[in-house]
């Protein structure tokens, strides 16, 4: 069995929905160290496994968006959500 492909939530456009495969903030720009940034993301419930839609995104810049992760809605920068790889869902 191969792997989904994966992509930044920060690239996804509202209606994406999928699964959360890894936190990689190694390469995020600006903002929080690495470590920093992938601990809190952990403790908004950004964790692997987890399902996670796109719902909404701000009307400059596309910045911030709206996500919901589990059963709760967290507004992320999206260089924040860069850091999060999510695997979109197949539809059934």
């Amino acid at each position: 069995m191969s792997a989904r492909p994966t992509i930044a939530l920060g690239d996804a456009r509202v209606g994406f929905r999928g699964r959360i495969e890894a936190l990689s903030a190694e390469h995020v720009g600006g903002g929080l160290p690495g470590p920093e940034l992938e601990r809190r993301l952990i403790e908004l419930g950004f964790v692997e496994g987890a399902d996670v839609e796109l719902l909404h995104q701000g009307l400059f810049g596309s910045d911030p968006i709206a996500v919901r992760v589990a059963h709760a809605t967290i507004a992320l920068r999206r260089r924040e959500a860069m850091a999060i790889l999510v695997s979109a869902e197949i539809p059934t």
